[in-house]
């Protein structure tokens, strides 16, 4: 969304979601009321909880790497 130049995407979506349930129906009523281009709203709408996971997979595995878990300071 913030690709696509809609402001405050975050909070768009937490104002449709706070003290509300998430269904599958609700959601495609959000993605739809987006001005965004026909194929971004197809991939939003392909989504699922089980299938996004972002950067976390990459993350978990490097965070020893990243981060002295003794601090919790970034490691230079």
């Amino acid at each position: 969304m913030r690709r696509y130049g809609i402001p405050e995407p975050y909070e768009k979506l937490k104002e449709m979601t706070r003290g509300q349930a998430v269904t599958k129906d609700s959601m495609q009523r959000f993605i739809d009321g987006l001005d965004l281009p026909d194929e971004v709203r197809a991939k939003l709408s392909k989504l699922t909880p089980h299938a996004y996971t972002g950067l976390a997979e990459n993350l978990a595995k490097d965070i020893e790497k990243l981060v002295d878990l003794e601090s919790g300071f970034k490691i230079k």
